[in-house]
């Protein structure tokens, strides 16, 4: 069983998440916020590249269906910058299919989480990628 992460192991990572729904964007940001994260949101790929360039954020979390620019281009932007290619950046889906797995791979994606995702696999996959000092 995996141990319990203490609120202090996350203070003051910064995390983007971005996403369509304001269900899910507000549950990340809370699950997050009470970790100790410093959590900014985005609606779209537009509005997070913004933000990332504002607030460097050292993980993203993109959903994968949104609407202008979706998660695999923003996913392949983020990666295609070289100030941007070490963030980690975790796939958020409703789908669970292999293909949509494999092209979150392409573009550069560290990981997929299928939501609805647990406080358990968010915090999982902010331990293995993201750089927690």
């Amino acid at each position: 069983m995996e141990e319990a992460v203490s609120g202090a192991e996350l203070a003051g990572l910064r995390v983007l998440v971005i996403d369509d729904s304001k269900t899910i964007r507000r549950t990340a940001e809370m699950l997050l916020k009470k970790e100790g994260c410093d959590v900014v949101t985005a609606v779209d790929g537009f509005e997070a590249l913004a933000k990332i360039s504002d607030h460097r954020p050292q993980i993203i979390f993109v959903d994968i269906m949104m609407p202008r620019l979706d998660g695999y281009q923003t996913c392949a932007l983020i990666k295609n910058n070289a100030t941007y290619r070490a963030t980690p950046v975790i796939m958020l889906s409703s789908k669970d299919g292999l293909f949509d797995k494999a092209r979150g791979r392409v573009v550069g994606s560290e990981e997929y989480l299928t939501k609805p995702f647990t406080r358990e696999e968010l915090l999982g996959a902010i331990r293995r990628h993201a750089v927690v000092r």
